[in-house]
C-alpha cells in the first residue's frame, strides 16, 4: 500500500512570501481601515475662514464624530442606523445647501419646532431670549431685514428634521439667515476635538489649541 506524503516534508520552511506581496497586503488592509474609518468614525478637517470664532480659529484642524447622530451609506445621505439628533449647542459639519460639493461648519441654534427671531442682534427662541454666550459681534452696525437678515429676522419657524445654524462670529458668518435650513441627512457629524493648529500669520503652531474638546 503505498503512502501519501505531505507536499512539505517534515524539518523544512515553507519559502517567505515575496516581500513586495507583503508590503502590497500591507497598504491595501491600511487603506481600506483607513476608508473604514473615514466613513463610519471619525474624520479630519481644516478651518478655512473665520466665521467661528472665537470658537475655531482660521488653521485649527479637527476631528468630527461621523456616528454620533447615526451610521449612514457611505457615498449617500441614507442612514443606515440611527442614533441621537443635533441639539442646540452641538457644532456640526454639513453639506453646504448652495453647493453640495463645500463643508460648512456651525453652531446649531434651532431644532425642529423651535420659533427663531432675531432683533437688533438679539435671538430670541420660542419667545425667550437666547444665552448666547458663544456669540461674538464686533461690528455696531444694525441693519434693518429689508436691507440683509443678519442683525434683524423673523419670527421663523424651523421644519422637521431641520436645523436653523450659525456661525458664532455673528457679524462675520453666512449662515442659515441667509441661504435657511440644514437637514439632518446632509450632516457630516460633531466636531469634538482641535487635533493641530496652525497659525499662518506668524507662522507657528498654536500649541495652547491642540487637543481642546471643542464645545
Amino acid at each position: 500500500m503505498t503512502k501519501t506524503q505531505n507536499s512539505s516534508p517534515v524539518g523544512t520552511e515553507l519559502p517567505p512570501k515575496n516581500l513586495l506581496r507583503e508590503y502590497a497586503e500591507a497598504i491595501i488592509i491600511a487603506v481600506i481601515l483607513a476608508l473604514f474609518i473615514r466613513a463610519f468614525i471619525v474624520q479630519a478637517f481644516k478651518i478655512p475662514s473665520g466665521s467661528m470664532k472665537s470658537t475655531l480659529q482660521i488653521g485649527d484642524h479637527i476631528l468630527v464624530s461621523k456616528f454620533i447622530y447615526g451610521i449612514k451609506i457611505p457615498f449617500t445621505d441614507k442612514t443606515l442606523i440611527s442614533c441621537k439628533e443635533p441639539k442646540r449647542g452641538d457644532i456640526i459639519v454639513f453639506e453646504f445647501p448652495e453647493n453640495p460639493k463645500k463643508d460648512f461648519i456651525k453652531r446649531v441654534i434651532g431644532v425642529p419646532g423651535d420659533v427663531i427671531e432675531i432683533l437688533d442682534k438679539q435671538i430670541w427662541i420660542n419667545n425667550e431670549l437666547f444665552d448666547d454666550e458663544c456669540g461674538l459681534y464686533s461690528d455696531p452696525r444694525i441693519f434693518p431685514e429689508s436691507v440683509r437678515p443678519r442683525d434683524n429676522l423673523g419670527p421663523i419657524t424651523v421644519p422637521p428634521h431641520s436645523l436653523f445654524v450659525m456661525g458664532d462670529n455673528r457679524d462675520h458668518s453666512y449662515d442659515s439667515r441667509f441661504w435657511g435650513f440644514v437637514d439632518f441627512s446632509k450632516v457630516r457629524g460633531k466636531a469634538f476635538i482641535i487635533y493641530w493648529s496652525w497659525d499662518k500669520e506668524n507662522f507657528g503652531v498654536r500649541w495652547n489649541r491642540l487637543g481642546r474638546i471643542i464645545h
